[in-house]
């Protein structure tokens, strides 16, 4: 009988998936509103640092180790990296593209991850075994898709109204907001993955921070509150105007608190349990769930079209991940079966030994 626990991170992976392409649907919208980028990081990071402060307090107040100068440093250095100029590209490049286009790039996230690890030597690769050969034939397919999302638009797949005569019109509460477009595909795809690109690196400054600071609700809000103060900085030095700081809708006050209590907030701690209970392969591996739902909020709501391009890039990039990930689990596996070998073989050398000298002292007594 399948244990029903075995089923709680996969339901939870598809509820996080499933919140973040609403994260994202409603930042598009609030961008094409006119909301400025940097303002919307801001008040995200700062609403998701007052949600995790308390729960941080309560939970990790007798393990949470004393911050010192080096973990201030990393913890800056990480709010900087995964938090202000991941949102700063990825909502800038969220002008010029469609939800589900820029959600196409987190896919690339896992391999351009693996990419970074391989240069700091993090991570190896072994091309006489059939995981090294499918890790790297992975990030090349995921690579090559990437560079299709962005060089090839293509035709049209559905029949939306009109780019040229279309304002997309999104009623909450008492506002209508309507959008209009800037299309420029090239810069928008570039900037969607340079943000998941610096995500990416975030990762691997996260892993060493969670060894000096394992502390992951502390850590998390101590990093969305150097974020806030880095986006506001680097928002008043883009563009000093008071009145950008004032929201003025409802659209953009939900908005902002649920990318910030649940995008950044609940659904990195749901995350990390599902990390803790699986695996990060398990968890990465849900990773397109985020464009599928997005493609049916941007259908279905935004009107958005849907080009062969994004398609076909789309389809490359899910197919190199999982070639990857695959790689990846598989050479786990064989890692983890040498060592229990290995350990198996230790004991058996140590009965032996025992047994070697339990004979000797009876024969000489």
């Amino acid at each position: 009988m399948v244990d029903g626990g075995q089923w709680k991170p996969v339901v939870g992976m598809l509820v996080i998936s499933f919140a973040f392409a609403i994260v994202n649907l409603l930042l598009k919208k609030m961008v094409d509103h006119g909301t400025n980028n940097m303002v919307i990081a801001t008040y995200r990071l700062s609403s998701s640092a007052i949600f995790l402060a308390p729960i941080a307090y309560c939970w990790e107040r007798k393990s949470r180790p004393k911050l010192t100068a080096s973990i201030f440093c990393h913890l800056f250095f990480g709010a900087f990296v995964g938090l202000t100029l991941t949102q700063y590209l990825f909502l800038l490049g969220l002008e010029y593209i469609s939800v589900t286009f820029s959600c196409a790039f987190i896919n690339t996230v896992p391999v351009n991850t693996f990419i970074l690890a391989l240069l700091f030597r993090v991570e190896k690769v072994s091309m006489s075994s059939k995981a090294g050969r499918a890790k790297v034939l992975g990030t090349f397919i995921c690579m090559g898709g990437s560079i299709l999302l962005i060089l090839y638009k293509g035709i049209p797949l559905t029949n939306s109204r009109s780019e040229a005569t279309t304002a997309d019109i999104l009623n909450i509460g008492d506002t209508m907001i309507s959008g209009k477009k800037k299309q420029n595909w090239v810069a928008g795809s570039i900037l969607s993955f340079a943000g998941c690109f610096m995500w990416s690196a975030w990762f691997l400054v996260q892993a060493k921070i969670s060894k000096i600071y394992p502390c992951q609700y502390s850590s998390t809000a101590i990093m969305s509150f150097f974020g806030a103060i880095q986006s506001g900085v680097l928002s008043s030095i883009l563009k000093r105007k008071f009145s950008m700081w004032i929201l003025k809708s409802k659209l953009e006050i939900i908005g902002v608190l649920n990318a910030g209590i649940i995008g950044s907030g609940l659904c990195y701690v749901g995350m990390s349990w599902c990390i803790k209970q699986r695996g990060p392969l398990f968890t990465s591996a849900f990773t397109p769930f985020i464009q599928i739902f997005a493609a049916m909020f941007d259908f279905s709501i935004l009107h958005e079209q849907i080009y062969l391009g994004s398609v076909l890039g789309s389809i490359l990039v899910i197919l190199g991940l999982y070639i990857l990930l695959w790689g990846k689990s598989t050479e786990e596996t064989v890692d983890c079966g040498e060592k229990q070998a290995q350990l198996t073989d230790e004991e058996e050398n140590h009965d032996t030994e025992a047994q070697i000298s339990e004979t000797n002292s009876k024969s000489n007594p």
